[in-house]
């Protein structure tokens, strides 16, 4: 099956003497046993880390300051200009760390003892998309950790085609192309753990050919009644 031929291999994270695999150039097996997590960089940090993530709001009060306290939105760079400082790094922060970075800046200007706290406000969403043989195939934010067998879920379940030994998870780390082949029914029997699945993970469900050529083959035949048996003959 070409999907399984191309695809069911993982793409080096570096280059290795593993030369190219089922017929796909520049597809090579991986020397990681499990699909590597992104970085900070790669997409930012997971939801419920509570860490600043480009394009995030947040409101930042100084107390007795008015002037100071005000709604910023961080950059697609992870910086927001705030007065009197200039540029701020807030992506990979918690509230409290960019709390105290403003303080000890502000406190090299003129303002004696900042008091300063931050919190976000509105979220820049993180999802991850979903497609193939799924019965509802689109992109859903992640809000909070999702596995493998949750995104199937997400994503409405598996549609009669669906081939749930060859699933794959696409994932860049690092500027690195990665490729995961999971077997579904594995996982439902502990074979191995249910991944997480991370913001911007593309899961790609395969199909069965088999299955959806039969289906093909019943629909041509009149209606069955008395057993119906049929040859496949497999060429040498």
């Amino acid at each position: 099956m070409m999907f399984a031929a191309a695809m069911a291999l993982v793409l080096a994270a570096c280059a290795t003497t593993t030369p190219p695999l089922g017929g796909a150039p520049g597809v090579e097996v991986s020397d990681t046993a499990t699909l590597p997590a992104p970085t900070f960089e790669d997409f930012g940090p997971e939801p419920d880390e509570g860490l600043i993530r480009p394009l995030d709001v947040i409101q930042v009060d100084v107390f007795g300051i008015e002037e100071l306290s005000r709604v910023v939105r961080v950059g697609t760079n992870g910086t927001f200009d705030y007065p009197l400082i200039g540029s701020v790094e807030a992506s990979g922060l918690t509230t409290d760390e960019l709390s105290y970075q403003l303080e000890n800046r502000l406190r090299d200007t003129y303002v004696r003892n900042p008091d300063v706290t931050s919190q976000i406000t509105a979220r820049n969403e993180q999802f991850f998309t979903i497609g193939g043989e799924i019965d509802r195939p689109g992109r859903f934010p992640i809000t909070s950790t999702v596995t493998l067998m949750e995104a199937v879920a997400i994503g409405g379940g598996f549609d009669e085609y669906a081939n749930q030994s060859e699933v794959l998870v696409f994932r860049t780390v690092e500027g690195q192309r990665y490729i995961g082949v999971y077997n579904l029914q594995g996982i439902q029997r502990g074979n191995y753990p249910d991944p997480v699945i991370y913001p911007r993970d593309i899961v790609m469900v395969g199909d069965s050919p088999s299955r959806r050529r039969l289906d093909t083959i019943l629909a041509l035949v009149p209606t069955i009644i008395q057993p119906l048996i049929l040859l496949e003959r497999v060429a040498n």
